[in-house]
C-alpha cells in the first residue's frame, strides 16, 4: 500500500472516530448495580398496587498494598505479608409499599430507602523476623541468634450505613 494511500485511510478513520465521538479515554466503572424486582405481571394478576422495589449491589475494586517497610536491627521487611485494602459497599434497597389511607388521606404510601453505603475494608497482614539479628562488627560480621518474630496485622471494616422510612402522598 502506496504511503498516500495509508494517510488518506488513516485522515478518514480519525473524521469517522471524531464524527462518532470516540474517545481515548476509558469508561468509568459503575460503583453499584441497580437491580429491579419486576413485580408488575403481579400487579396485574392480582389486580392490586403492590411494591415497587429496587436494590443496588455495589462493586468492589482493590486497591494497592502498602509496601514492605524496612527497619533498621531487622533482617525481613515490618510488613512481610502487607494488608490488601478492599472498597465496595453494603448493598441498598428501596421499598415503597401503598397505604391504604391507614393514617388518613394524606399519606397513602411508606418507603423505606437505604442506599448502598460504602465499606472499605483491610484483609490481615503478616509481620515476621528472622531467629538470627543482623551482622554484628563485634563477632566479625556473623549473626547471633534470638527469637523468631511473628505478628498479624488484624482485619479492619469501615462503613456508616444510613436508612429512611418515611410516610407521604404517591411516594
Amino acid at each position: 500500500m502506496k504511503s498516500t494511500t495509508r494517510r488518506t485511510l488513516a485522515a478518514v478513520v480519525t473524521g469517522v472516530a471524531a464524527a462518532v465521538g470516540v474517545s481515548a479515554a476509558p469508561a468509568a466503572a459503575a460503583d453499584a448495580i441497580p437491580v429491579p424486582v419486576p413485580l408488575n405481571g403481579a400487579e396485574t394478576a392480582l389486580g392490586m398496587e403492590l411494591p415497587k422495589v429496587t436494590g443496588e449491589l455495589p462493586v468492589p475494586t482493590v486497591g494497592a498494598p502498602e509496601g514492605p517497610r524496612y527497619v533498621e536491627g531487622r533482617l525481613l521487611p515490618e510488613r512481610t505479608l502487607p494488608r490488601l485494602p478492599v472498597h465496595g459497599g453494603l448493598p441498598g434497597a428501596d421499598v415503597r409499599q401503598p397505604v391504604p389511607h391507614v393514617l388518613g388521606d394524606n399519606f397513602d404510601h411508606a418507603a423505606f430507602d437505604a442506599p448502598a453505603a460504602g465499606l472499605r475494608t483491610l484483609a490481615p497482614g503478616l509481620s515476621l523476623d528472622a531467629p538470627l539479628t543482623p551482622p554484628r562488627a563485634d563477632a566479625l560480621g556473623l549473626p547471633a541468634a534470638k527469637l523468631p518474630e511473628a505478628g498479624v496485622a488484624p482485619p479492619a471494616i469501615q462503613t456508616i450505613p444510613v436508612a429512611d422510612l418515611g410516610v407521604g402522598p404517591g411516594l
